[in-house]
C-alpha cells in the first residue's frame, strides 16, 4: 500500500467563486484582473505606489543625467508630498503599526527624494489604462493611428486605389489628408471618398481618369480636440509594365569555346519584372554551371559548345501586378567549330573539350569586371554577390570571408554557387569578400567590399503617456541608423518650435520631460527620425487622467481555502493618481502586512499558511486624493481531505471476490466525490463490480482484473489519492490434505545468510527458510549488489529450486559483492532477506571486449567510433579502458590508437565516406582483454556532387508516367547511395483560368535503379520534373528540369449534388462542376430509375451541356422513389459517378405495406371469394324483383301490425309484374324469401329462446325470430330483414 503525495492544485490557492486566477499571473503575484496590472516600486519616503522604472541596461551617462534632472525637481516634489501628509498612510513594515503624521517623523535622507524622481522620471506610461470596457468608454483620449498603408505603395492600375488610414480615440476622431505636403479636398473629387467611420480614401476608377494622375505624396491627420496623430508619408505610384522597344537581332557569331553573353536590358517597370530565358517555342533554357542568367537577367556562357546552337534564345519579363508577361526577340546563335559533327556521345567524354578541338583557357570575370568591385547593402536587406566567370573547362566558383568564415546561419549559395546571399545583413557583416574561380589551367580572384548602412531603427520608440495632475513623465525618441539619423519633434502634427509654449515642457534632444502636468497638457506628439536612407514617425499621446480609485474585481467575494496552504487574495483596482491599497480584517484598523501576511505592490495579500483563526472578512482600501473605494473578500478556511484506512496491495485467486477499502475524512460543508483508477486510467465499474463510499468490491476476479488500484478521494478544494496492487493468480488443483482449509499467505524472508567456500571466482551462499504460511516455497532469487558501477541497486544473479538452501555462486572478477536472497510461493514474493555481508574477488584481465562496436560520420569529415560500456561484472579490475584502433580498409598503413575511458571517440580530418577497420580492446589494471574482432565503418557522408543524367520522361496515361535516367559514378555519391528521388510540380493546367497548386511532391526510388513510375498525377497538366540523388547526408544537385504534359483524363465527381422534391409531381436536381475537370468537359450524363420496393423500373438516360448545372424531372408515379447517378464527361469518358436518391414521400411506409400485401396469395384469393359473394347477392337480388304479385305477409289474427311495420295497411306489399311464380320445389315465406320444402330444418330454427341473434363470420349479421312449434313457425315467422343466407341456401 502506497499513499501519493498530491494535493489538488485548488489547496494552494484556494476556490475563488469568481472567474479564477491566472496561474501565471498568480505566480508572479499579479491580479488576474481582464486588465494587465502594471509592476509597481514602492517609494518608502512617499507611501505612494508608481511604477517602476527600468533602471537595468541604464547607461551611467543616462543615469547621471537623471539624477541632475531629479535634484532640479526635488524641491518641487517636496511641496507635492508635504501637501499629501495628512491624507496619504505611509506603507510600514513589520515594526511599525498605525498611522505616523508626516511631522513625526525623521526626514528622509536626500537620496531618496533623487531615487524618486529618478524612477519617476524613467516612466515610459505612469498609468496604464484597464482593458474594461467600462472604463475604456468612459476616458477621454488623443487619437491613436491603428492601421496604414505601406510608405511605398504600388497599386495595379486596373484596380480601384484604396489609401488606408484608421484610427481610435474618444471622442471618435476626425481624418483630412495631404498630397504633396498641400491640403487635399476630397469633396472636390468626385472620384474619392472617404469610407465612414475610418479615414481610408477611395479613389473609383469606374466611371473613367487615369490612375497616374493621383501619384504622389499622402499623409493622414486624425483629430479630436486633444490632439492629432499623423499617419506615416504614403508615396502612391502606379505599377507600369511597359512594352519591348522593336528591335531586329542579327544572329550572334561566336566561336566554339569562346564565352558569351546575351543581354536582356528588359524595359523599366514598377515593380521591377521577373527575368526568364526561354527558346521562341517557350521551352525554358536549361541552366547549369557553365550556362546560367545573372542577377541583371543577362545570360551567360562561360564557353559556347556546338549543341548551343540547337535553339534560340528569347528574354522573358514577368510583370507582378499585371500578371504579364512580355518577350524580347529572340537571339540566334551561330557557333564556329572545328568540330562540325554535333556527335552526342562526345557529351560525356572525359576530356570533352580536347575532343571537340577546342582549347583549354584559364579563367577570367564576366561579371563584374576587373579584380575588385564595391557594394552597398542597408541593414536588414539581403546582400547578393554574384562572380561569373568564363574559361575552358568551365570553372568552379568559390566564396571567402578575409579575416573571417561566411556566416553559416545565413549564408547560401545560388545559381551553381555564382552567388553568394547572406540575408537579414548586419553591421558586423561589412568586410571584404572574395570569390575565386578555378579550372585546371588556373585560378583568378574578384574582391568586393561590402560596406552596410542603416535606415533609421528603433531604439527606444516613443509611447503613449498617461499621467495624473501634477506627476512628471517623459517621451524618449531614441533611433540609430548609418549615417546618425536626425530627430525631429512635432505636436499635434506641428513643429514643435512653432508650437505655443509650454512652460511645463522641456526638450532635451531625444527626449521630451514633463513637469507638474495639467489637463490641459495634453496632445500628441510626433517623432521623426530620418537620414538619407529612410525616416520612421511614431506618434505618443500625452494624456492627463484625474479619476477617483475605482474597483475591478466583482464585489464581496467568496474564497475558500484549505487548511495549513498558502492562499491570496487579490483586490484590482484603478485611479489617477495611482491609489495606494491597504488590508483590513474583520473591520480592525491595523493594516496587514508583515508576518503570516505579505502585501504585492500590485495589492494582492498572500496569508502564507492558512489558519482557523485567519477565517474572516478581509476589505481592501484603494485610496488617491479624490477619493476612496473598498472592496471585500470573505474567506472560508475547510479541513484537508484525508485517507486514513487505505487499500492494501492482495493476491486474489480467479473467482474469488476482493473487497479494496478506502475510508475517507473531509470538511463536511464540501462534497466529496470518491473515484477510482486502475493502471492510473479511469476504472470502468462493471457488473462485476460495486462502488461504495469507503469501498470497492470486484466479484468474480479474473485476470484481467490484476493491476494497480488508486482511490482518489476529492472534493472541489483538494483531493488525496492511495495506491494498492492486485495480484491474480490462475486456478490450481484443489489441495486434499489438512492445510487446504488454512489461509494461505506469502513467504517470510529467508534469513542468516552465510559466504563459505570462499574462492577467485566463486563462493558458496547458505541460508535459513523463513515460515512459507501454509503454501510451499517453489523458488529461491539470488540477487547481488556491487559498490562500484551501480551502488544501491540490485541485480538478479541466480534461481534455485524451493527444496534448496544452500548454493555455489559464479562469481566475476573485481567485484565487491553482497548477496540477498527471495523466497517465492505461489500466493507472491517475500520481502528480501537481509543482505550478506560482502566479498570482493581478485582482479584479472578483462575476458571480453565491448560489444555494438560502430564508426559511422556526424560530419562529412569525421567519423564517430561508439561502444556498449561493459558492466561491473565484466570489467575484472580498476580503472576499465578502451583501446581503440582504426585504419583505412584495403589498405597496409599503420593502425592509429587511442585509450579513451567513455563510450565514444570522434576521428577527425577523414576523406569523404572512406570505408575503416575499427577495433575497440577492453584493458584494467591487470591487463588487455582478447583480441577483437574488425568491425567496418564508414567517415561521414557529403552530398552527393552529380545528378542522375539522360533523364527520360515517358507518359504512360493521363495521371502516370516512366521515368528512366542513368546511374551516376559512385564516386560522384560521396556516401550510401539511399534512393533516386524526383521532384515533382504542377506548374499549369491546359485548361484557363483554372489555378493549381504549384507544392512540390516527390517520388523516391530506392536503391541503384535505373528507372521508376511515378502515378497519381492530374490529367490535362503541364509538369515539370528534376532528379536528384540521395545519400545519408541528404539530396545532391538538381538534374536539368524536364517538362511534360499529362493528356486528358475522365473528371473527378460533380460535387455537392443535391436532389430536392418540392411536391409530389417534381423532382429538382441541381450540382456543381467537379473540383477537378481534368479535361475539356463536353458534357454531364444523368441516368436515373424509378423503384418501389423489390420492384424496378426502365432506366432513363439524360445528356446536359457542360455548362448546365440544374434539371427538373416530371414524375409519373406519385408513391415511388426515384434513384439519380450523375457522372461528367471529357473526350476520354464520364468519371465518377455520384448517386443520390430522391426523399422518401410521408405515407411511403404504407404503400410499401401495401404493396407488399397486393403480392400475396392468400390477399388474391380473400378478394376473388368476395368478388363472386357480391356477385351472387346481385343475381338473388335480380330475381327478387322480377317476381311481382301480392304476397301475404302474416295473418293478422295471429301476428298483429306492429308499430315497426308502418307502411303495411292489409298484410301485403303490391308488385307491378304479376306474372313472376316462386321457384319450383320451394315455397314462399310470409316475408318473401325462399324455403326448402324437402327439409323444414333451417339455420333458424336451432334458435334458442323465443328471440335470439345468429352472429356469422362477420361478413353477415342476421336476426331471426323463432318458435319451438314447427306448425305455427311455418304459418306464422317473420323475419325484419332478408336473409342472404336464406337466399343461398334456397338456390342449393
Amino acid at each position: 500500500m502506497r499513499r501519493l503525495a498530491a494535493r489538488g492544485a485548488a489547496g494552494d490557492a484556494g476556490e475563488v467563486a469568481a472567474p479564477a486566477a491566472d496561474s501565471s499571473d498568480s505566480a508572479q503575484g499579479r491580479s488576474p484582473s481582464s486588465w494587465r496590472l502594471i509592476d509597481l516600486c514602492a517609494i518608502w519616503d512617499a507611501g505612494v505606489y508608481l511604477p517602476s522604472a527600468a533602471w537595468n541596461g541604464a547607461s551611467s551617462g543616462v543615469a547621471r543625467r537623471r539624477l541632475n534632472e531629479a535634484e532640479r525637481l526635488s524641491s518641487v516634489r517636496e511641496a507635492q508630498l508635504k501637501q499629501l501628509e495628512v491624507t496619504r498612510p505611509r506603507v510600514l513594515g513589520s515594526r511599525e503599526r498605525g498611522r505616523v503624521p508626516r511631522m513625526a517623523r525623521q526626514p528622509p535622507p536626500p537620496w531618496v527624494h533623487a531615487a524618486f524622481l529618478l524612477c519617476l522620471l524613467s516612466l515610459g506610461g505612469a498609468i496604464e489604462i484597464p482593458m474594461d470596457p467600462s472604463i475604456q468608454n468612459e476616458l477621454t483620449q488623443p487619437p491613436t493611428i491603428t492601421k496604414q498603408s505601406v510608405k511605398d505603395h504600388i497599386v495595379d492600375p486596373r484596380d480601384n486605389i484604396l489609401i488606408e488610414c484608421e484610427a481610435k480615440g474618444n471622442p471618435a476622431p476626425s481624418f483630412h489628408w495631404t498630397r504633396n505636403s498641400r491640403f487635399f479636398n476630397i469633396a472636390k473629387d468626385p472620384r474619392v471618398s472617404m469610407r465612414r467611420r475610418s479615414g481610408t480614401l477611395v479613389i473609383d476608377f469606374r466611371s473613367g481618369g487615369r490612375p497616374e494622375e493621383y501619384e504622389g505624396e499622402y499623409q493622414c491627420f486624425a483629430r479630436n480636440k486633444f490632439g492629432t496623430a499623423l499617419s506615416n508619408r504614403i508615396r502612391l505610384q502606379v505599377s507600369k509594365s511597359p512594352l519591348w522597344p522593336k528591335e531586329n537581332l542579327d544572329p550572334v557569331v561566336v566561336q566554339e569555346g569562346a564565352p558569351l553573353t546575351l543581354q536582356c536590358n528588359p524595359p523599366p517597370g514598377l515593380p521591377s519584372p521577373v527575368i526568364f530565358w526561354m527558346s521562341s517555342s517557350m521551352e525554358p533554357i536549361t541552366q547549369d554551371k557553365r550556362v546560367s542568367q545573372g542577377h541583371n537577367g543577362d545570360l551567360y556562357f562561360s564557353n559556347v559548345m556546338l549543341q548551343d546552337m540547337q535553339t534560340d534564345y528569347s528574354c522573358n519579363a514577368r510583370f507582378h501586378f499585371t500578371h504579364t508577361i512580355q518577350q524580347k526577340n529572340p537571339f540566334t546563335l551561330k557557333v564556329l567549330t572545328n568540330h562540325p559533327y554535333n556527335d552526342s556521345s562526345l557529351r560525356n567524354h572525359p576530356d570533352m573539350y580536347s575532343a571537340r578541338g577546342v582549347a583549354e583557357r584559364t579563367p577570367s570575370f564576366m561579371y563584374p569586371q576587373g579584380t575588385a568591385s564595391s557594394q552597398m547593402v542597408l541593414r536588414g536587406m539581403d546582400l547578393l554577390l554574384e562572380c561569373i566567370a568564363s574559361g575552358v573547362p568551365t570553372p568552379d566558383i568559390a566564396w571567402y570571408k578575409k579575416g573571417g568564415d561566411l556566416p553559416s546561419d545565413k549564408a547560401k549559395f545560388e545559381n551553381f554557387n555564382k552567388a553568394l546571399r547572406i540575408t537579414n545583413v548586419s553591421e558586423e557583416d561589412s568586410g571584404e569578400y572574395f570569390c575565386l574561380a578555378s579550372n585546371k589551367m588556373g585560378s583568378i580572384r574578384h574582391t568586393i567590399s561590402v560596406r552596410v548602412k542603416a535606415a533609421p531603427y528603433w531604439l527606444d520608440e516613443p509611447k503613449n503617456l498617461i499621467l495624473a495632475p501634477g506627476e512628471d513623465g517623459r517621451l524618449v525618441c531614441r533611433a540609430n541608423g548609418n549615417p546618425k539619423p536626425t530627430v525631429q519633434w512635432m505636436v499635434n502634427g506641428e513643429p514643435l518650435q512653432s508650437a505655443p509654449p509650454n512652460p511645463n515642457r522641456e526638450v532635451a534632444g531625444d527626449t521630451i520631460i514633463f513637469r507638474d502636468t495639467q489637463i490641459s497638457s495634453r496632445a500628441v506628439y510626433q517623432c521623426n527620425t530620418s537620414n538619407e536612407h529612410g525616416y520612421l514617425l511614431a506618434n505618443a499621446f500625452v494624456s492627463v487622467l484625474d479619476v477617483p480609485p475605482r474597483m475591478l474585481s466583482p464585489r464581496n467575494q467568496l474564497i475558500r481555502v484549505i487548511l495549513y496552504n498558502r492562499t491570496r487574495l487579490d483586490c484590482p483596482f484603478f485611479g489617477s493618481p495611482i491609489p495606494t491599497l491597504r488590508w483590513f480584517k474583520n473591520g480592525q484598523g491595523s493594516n496587514l502586512d508583515g508576518g503570516n501576511y505579505h502585501v504585492y505592490e500590485n495589492g494582492s495579500l498572500e496569508i502564507k499558511m492558512i489558519r482557523k483563526e485567519d477565517q474572516g472578512i478581509y476589505t481592501c482600501v484603494a485610496t488617491n486624493i479624490l477619493g476612496k473605494a473598498e472592496n471585500q473578500v470573505r474567506l472560508e478556511v475547510k479541513d484537508p481531505t484525508r485517507i486514513y484506512r487505505m487499500p492494501e496491495d492482495q493476491v486474489a485467486k480467479r473467482g474469488t471476490t476482493v473487497q479494496l477499502e478506502c475510508r475517507v475524512k473531509h470538511d463536511p460543508s464540501l462534497k466529496l466525490t470518491v473515484s477510482w483508477l486502475k493502471d492510473d486510467e479511469p476504472l470502468y465499474i462493471g457488473n462485476r463490480m460495486k462502488k461504495e463510499d469507503d469501498s470497492l468490491t470486484i466479484f468474480g476476479v479474473a485476470e484481467r482484473d490484476q493491476g494497480s488500484y488508486t482511490c482518489v478521494a476529492s472534493t472541489e478544494l483538494d483531493q488525496d489519492l492511495a495506491k494498492a496492487y492486485l495480484t491474480v493468480l490462475a486456478d490450481q488443483a484443489t489441495p486434499t490434505n489438512r492445510l487446504a482449509a488454512l489461509p494461505k499467505g506469502r513467504p517470510d524472508r529467508p534469513r542468516d545468510l552465510e559466504l563459505t567456500d570462499l574462492a577467485e571466482r566463486s563462493v558458496r551462499l547458505t541460508w535459513i527458510p523463513g515460515d512459507d504460511n501454509n503454501s510451499p516455497i517453489t523458488d529461491y532469487v539470488v540477487q547481488f549488489e556491487e559498490d562500484q558501477f551501480q551502488p544501491g541497486v540490485w541485480h538478479d544473479h541466480s534461481k534455485y529450486p524451493g527444496s534448496v538452501n544452500s548454493a555455489v555462486l559464479r562469481l566475476s572478477p573485481y567485484v565487491n559483492y553482497q548477496f540477498r536472497v527471495i523466497a517465492i510461493n505461489e500466493v507472491g514474493s517475500s520481502h528480501p532477506s537481509l543482505p550478506s555481508e560482502r566479498y570482493r574477488t581478485s582482479g584479472a584481465p578483462p575476458e571480453s571486449n565491448p560489444g555494438d562496436v560502430k564508426g559511422e560520420g556526424t560530419r562529412k569529415n569525421n567519423m564517430e567510433i561508439t561502444w556498449t560500456p561493459m558492466n561491473a561484472t565484466s570489467a575484472f579490475g580498476p580503472n576499465l579502458r578502451y583501446i581503440v584502433k582504426w585504419r583505412r580498409r584495403e589498405t597496409r598503413e599503420a593502425w592509429n590508437n587511442v585509450t579513451v575511458w567513455g563510450s565514444r571517440y570522434v576521428v577527425g580530418q577523414t576523406p569523404v565516406y572512406v570505408p575503416y577497420e575499427i577495433r575497440v580492446q577492453a584493458e584494467n589494471d591487470f591487463g588487455k582483454g582478447p583480441e577483437p574482432e574488425s568491425v567496418i565503418g564508414y567517415s561521414g557522408e557529403d552530398y552527393p556532387r552529380a545528378a542522375p543524367t539522360e533523364v527520360k520522361v515517358r507518359v504512360m496515361n493521363s495521371t502516370a508516367i516512366s521515368l528512366q535516367w542513368n546511374r551516376v559514378y559512385s564516386d560522384t555519391v560521396q556516401g550510401q547511395l539511399r534512393e533516386y528521388r524526383a521532384y515533382y510540380w504542377r506548374e499549369s493546367s491546359l485548361l484557363k483560368n483554372l489555378w493549381v497548386s504549384q507544392k512540390r511532391q516527390q517520388a523516391s526510388f530506392p536503391g541503384d535503379r535505373l528507372r521508376g513510375v511515378v502515378s497519381r498525377l492530374f490529367p490535362y497538366s503541364n509538369y515539370k520534373l528534376e532528379m536528384v540523388v540521395v545519400n545519408g547526408r541528404g539530396d545532391g544537385p538538381r538534374s536539368e528540369t524536364k517538362e511534360f504534359t499529362t493528356p486528358e483524363g475522365v473528371p473527378s465527381a460533380p460535387r455537392r449534388f443535391r436532389v430536392r422534391q418540392p411536391n409530389l409531381e417534381t423532382i429538382n436536381l441541381e450540382w456543381d462542376h467537379p473540383e477537378h475537370p481534368n479535361g475539356i468537359m463536353i458534357g454531364y450524363t444523368l441516368k436515373y430509375v424509378a423503384f418501389n420496393g423489390t420492384k424496378v423500373g426502365k432506366q432513363i438516360v439524360e445528356n446536359f451541356s457542360p455548362n448546365q448545372t440544374k434539371f427538373t424531372v416530371q414524375r409519373t408515379d406519385p408513391v415511388s422513389r426515384y434513384r439519380f447517378t450523375l457522372s461528367a464527361r471529357t473526350q476520354v469518358g464520364s468519371g465518377e459517378a455520384v448517386t443520390e436518391e430522391s426523399p422518401a414521400p410521408p405515407n411511403e411506409a404504407y404503400t410499401n405495406n401495401q404493396a407488399d400485401i397486393a403480392t400475396q396469395g392468400w390477399f388474391i384469393g380473400l378478394m376473388c371469394a368476395i368478388a363472386l359473394l357480391v356477385l351472387i347477392l346481385l343475381i338473388v337480388c335480380f330475381i327478387k324483383r322480377s317476381r311481382g304479385g301480392k304476397y301475404p305477409v302474416r295473418e293478422k289474427k295471429d301476428v298483429p301490425l306492429g308499430p315497426e311495420d308502418p307502411k303495411e295497411e292489409d298484410g301485403s306489399f303490391d308488385y307491378s309484374d304479376e306474372d313472376n311464380k316462386p321457384l319450383q320445389g320451394s315455397q314462399t315465406s310470409l316475408d318473401g324469401t325462399i324455403k326448402q320444402q324437402e327439409s323444414d330444418d333451417s339455420l333458424v330454427d336451432y334458435g334458442e329462446g323465443g328471440e335470439g341473434q345468429f352472429n356469422e363470420d362477420g361478413s353477415f349479421i342476421g336476426q331471426y325470430t323463432v318458435k319451438k312449434d314447427k306448425e305455427e313457425t311455418e304459418g306464422n315467422e317473420s323475419s325484419e330483414a332478408t336473409s342472404p343466407v336464406n337466399a343461398i341456401y334456397s338456390l342449393a
